[in-house]
């Protein structure tokens, strides 16, 4: 279970990073890098992106749930990521390649933390949309709110 030893900090991904290594990276190699947020926040589904990037199984899943290191390297990752994008402004626009990073995050929180965590991470981010004037699409929106199965805020 790579994905497993990744989250937990034992482990590395398919480049050999551990997870304490992509959380210290900067934001500019955040926003240039895209094979690293498949295993920070991992799916039960493949990526449309990222060829051989990790798929859970439910035994996975289940896993995560209960292991401790990994729910604290997925709550830091989703720290890292706020502040990613409390901090930069280039993603505020109505398309750009960070909407889906945010998807398949709100996703991942829901599946592996809670369902409260993630509507606190898209309540978060909706905020820092309107303060920046509502600039994303509708339909991206729409995919962050189904992601937490909320059918307001868009």
């Amino acid at each position: 279970m790579p994905v497993v030893a990744f989250l937990e900090g034992v482990g590395s991904d398919a480049s050999g990073r551990t997870v304490s290594d992509i959380l210290e990276r900067n934001d500019a190699w955040l926003e240039h890098e895209h094979d690293f947020i498949q295993w920070l926040f991992p799916l039960c589904e493949a990526s449309e992106q990222v060829e051989g990037a990790p798929i859970l199984s439910e035994d996975e899943v289940v896993h995560i749930r209960a292991s401790r290191a990994a729910q604290d390297n997925l709550r830091r990752a989703t720290a890292r990521m706020l502040a990613f994008y409390r901090d930069n402004d280039h993603w505020l626009r109505s398309m750009d390649h960070n909407h889906l990073r945010i998807t398949r995050m709100l996703k991942s929180v829901r599946l592996l933390v809670s369902l409260d965590e993630a509507v606190r991470l898209y309540d978060i981010l909706m905020e820092r949309v309107h303060e920046a004037g509502d600039p994303i699409a509708s339909r991206n929106l729409r995919y962050w709110s189904d992601a937490v199965g909320l059918s307001y805020g868009v």
